[in-house]
């Protein structure tokens, strides 16, 4: 058995051209496409690069987009302002906060500043609160996209058994709660977790969320499973010559890849969905303002 890929991009690229179409209907009702506002503190380079991507995907599916950057040295109460000032704004549908923010700040307090209704990452309490209850709101967007995926490949979840590895409030809680709203049995895996190896065999779906490289080996994984891999760290490439870097997963994908049914490649898998998940999102908040 050799695993599929899941085409993360492919299926991502699809997503754009509904949320640009459904933009579109919007537009004629609002009178302008959805728009989606970006905060960026600071230089980090990664930032910088998920920044321009979250720019360049918005404009592409017709949406716009605006930037706000501040130099890492910026007050707290600064950002809060900013925050505030686009909550008021009828022009912007959806805000999100590039994380991580400086040192300096709680980037907790920053996130709470932002309207609900206009969380397109689903990060603040009260949209934590709307998934755990059940009710509607906007849901983060690296977990969302790892159900689509899993929906997408797999069809109905209902009775699938789900290991998620990995705790975070950014991906492991959620993922877990999105889950369990497609009827799957849902486990999260952790640090204090015993024997991991042979709770992650008994995964339908394993969702490595550690931001360890390569943790999650081949025989973790029951062959034909699902493995949505959220990880994504850089580590040192020497075959590829002095100083050279390569990106890895959370999953080691050369022992998986040879008796998994799916796999998503890294990278190309998860990443391009978080993307598509926030286009999702800013067209749905938008939705929201008109009542639909």
């Amino acid at each position: 058995m050799s695993a599929e890929l899941i085409d993360g991009k492919a299926i991502g690229e699809a997503l754009d051209l509904e949320a640009k179409a459904d933009g579109e209907e919007l537009a004629k009702k609002l009178g302008r496409p959805p728009c989606l506002a970006v905060v960026l503190i600071g230089e980090d380079p990664a930032s910088q690069v998920y920044v321009r991507n979250k720019v360049r995907r918005t404009e592409a599916a017709g949406l716009r987009s605006v930037e706000v950057r501040r130099p890492a040295d910026v007050t707290q109460a600064e950002v809060v302002e900013i925050v505030r000032g686009l909550n008021a704004d009828p022009e912007v549908d959806g805000i999100l906060v590039q994380l991580p923010l400086p040192d300096h700040m709680d980037a907790n307090a920053v996130i709470e500043t932002i309207d609900p209704n206009k969380d397109v990452d689903g990060l603040t309490e009260a949209s934590a609160g709307r998934l755990v209850l059940g009710k509607p709101g906007l849901r983060p967007c690296t977990p969302a996209g790892c159900v689509y995926l899993a929906e997408k490949v797999l069809g109905d979840l209902s009775g699938k058994s789900v290991v998620v590895v990995g705790r975070s409030i950014l991906v492991g809680k959620p993922a877990a709660l999105l889950f369990l709203e497609k009827n799957a049995t849902v486990t999260i895996a952790h640090s204090r977790t015993k024997d991991l190896p042979a709770l992650c065999r008994t995964a339908d779906i394993l969702v490595p969320a550690v931001g360890r490289p390569e943790m999650v080996r081949g025989d973790w994984v029951k062959p034909g499973a699902c493995v949505l891999d959220v990880g994504i760290n850089r580590i040192d490439a020497p075959e590829r010559g002095e100083g050279k870097t390569r990106l890895v997963g959370d999953a080691a994908f050369d022992e998986i890849v040879g008796h998994a049914g799916w796999i998503t490649p890294v990278p190309g898998g998860i990443g391009p969905m978080t993307i598509a998940m926030l286009l999702q999102n800013t067209v749905r908040a938008a939705s929201l303002r008109l009542g639909i």
